[in-house]
């Protein structure tokens, strides 16, 4: 095989630098080919199942227990007035806060959305949506 990076004129070399990792045995494992810097991708959750309901009446839903480091889906349909709001706790719902992000209000919706709306970071946290009904008839979901 050809060597894909030429050494050329005028310098005559080039400088070499190896990228390592850790192995199983606590050994150094340079990166090759048949050792690539091991990476982990998760595309699934193994966490909770899926927070779901209809509500015509003003209420807290929850808990929703996320798996951390996943992003979290929202889906609000059905035709409803209101407002809903994202909240998080760490004592299971004893005290729940909006969630914020640089000191203003997020995850509040006052119209049908499906979107990622938190990452949580925390292990044991809850997530909960404050959900005041005007009229009509909600069907929420969150979920990973």
């Amino acid at each position: 095989m050809a060597d894909p990076h030429p050494i050329s004129i005028p310098a005559g070399y080039a400088p070499a630098f190896a990228l390592g990792y850790s192995d199983a045995e606590g050994d150094l494992t340079l990166v090759k080919r048949d050792a690539p810097l091991p990476v982990h991708l998760r595309f699934e959750a193994d966490g909770a199942p899926a927070l779901t309901g209809e509500t015509s009446a003003t209420m807290l839903a929850g808990p929703f227990s996320p798996q951390p480091g996943l992003p979290v889906m929202l889906t609000l349909s059905g035709s409803w007035q209101g407002r809903v709001q994202l909240q998080r706790s760490m004592d299971d719902g004893a005290t729940v806060h909006g969630v914020t992000v640089a000191g203003q209000p997020w995850g509040e919706f006052s119209a049908n959305a499906c979107e990622p709306v938190w990452t949580e970071s925390e292990a044991g946290a809850q997530l909960f949506l404050a959900v005041t009904i005007d009229s009509g008839t909600l069907a929420y979901r969150i979920a990973q």
